[in-house]
């Protein structure tokens, strides 16, 4: 009953963030959007801080659940790190269409989840560098001059520089898969050596 409680009150808090901004978002706006005394909320979170970072962490680890789908997949490499990395854009996104204040709710990072954002780009990055070496590894791919660890760097400066611009999303997601297929379409493959 209590994970529920607190799941309850993550929903309830991202609405209130969405709607209001995190700044000017109240426990007492939380316990109200939960449909729970603010009494019952404070048995399951410290303060507002304390559920903006459960909030984030439960965001990113979704998103990172679904990247580790997407590279599992048997797909090819292209689809497999488009979709890995649509998971990160499609984050975003959703924040945007969610709220006026995505801009406030990515920014609050900078103070309250830091270490929360720089796990969530480490670790999307490990899993491109992974999926990369898997495919390298099982001659899906040759390598010429650059290693995994770099061509996922260059694929996620690629996802944070479509980021910049959300205006329109159809745009930003045909951008990503033609970044995709580009950087990995110039890779050597077995049968072009």
């Amino acid at each position: 009953m209590s994970d529920d409680r607190l799941e309850r009150i993550l929903d309830a808090a991202y609405a209130s963030f969405a709607r209001h901004g995190v700044r000017r978002t109240t426990m007492d706006d939380i316990a109200v959007a939960a449909e729970m005394s603010r009494a019952a909320v404070y048995q399951h979170v410290h303060n507002k801080d304390d559920v903006f970072r459960r909030l984030t962490s439960r965001i990113f680890d979704g998103a990172l659940a679904r990247a580790k789908a997407a590279a599992e997949g048997d797909a090819t490499l292209a689809n497999r790190l488009h979709d890995l990395l649509a998971a990160k854009l499609e984050l975003v996104l959703q924040l945007v269409a969610d709220s006026p204040h995505a801009e406030e709710l990515l920014g609050a990072g900078g103070r309250l989840t830091a270490d929360l954002f720089l796990a969530y780009d480490r670790d999307m990055h490990q899993l491109a560098t992974t999926v990369i070496a898997d495919a390298r590894d099982r001659g899906e791919i040759r390598l010429v001059d650059i290693e995994p660890a770099v061509l996922a760097d260059l694929l996620m400066a690629l996802t944070k520089g479509i980021e910049i611009d959300l205006t329109d999303p159809d745009l930003v997601r045909r951008r990503l898969r033609l970044g995709v297929r580009l950087l990995v379409g110039g890779l050597e493959t077995p049968s072009s050596s």
